[in-house]
């Protein structure tokens, strides 16, 4: 996770100060559902919970933007990483 990724994190935790636990839970749980796995996004589900509205994240009126695909990554994949010897610069 680089640095982006542990702000996010903290941004998706901060949100707890401001909403129900529960809450947050599932927008994060639907958010990784629906792919959509940003910040915004996360506070975008949690709010619509809160105000009991639909969440507008179709992006089938936008076919322009490039789908995003997140992959679980496997333990071979960082197992590769460490068994590769080293090269020199």
């Amino acid at each position: 996770m680089g640095k982006q990724g542990r702000r996010a994190y903290v941004q998706v935790l901060r949100l707890m100060e401001s909403f129900d636990l529960a809450d947050l839970h599932a927008a994060v749980k639907q958010a990784l559902h629906l792919g959509a796995i940003s910040f915004d996004a996360v506070k975008h589900l949690v709010l619509c919970r809160a105000e009991r509205r639909p969440p507008k994240l179709d992006l089938d009126i936008y076919p322009y933007l490039p789908r995003a695909t997140v992959e679980k990554t496997s333990a071979k994949a960082y197992m590769r990483l460490l068994d590769r010897k080293e090269e020199p610069a």
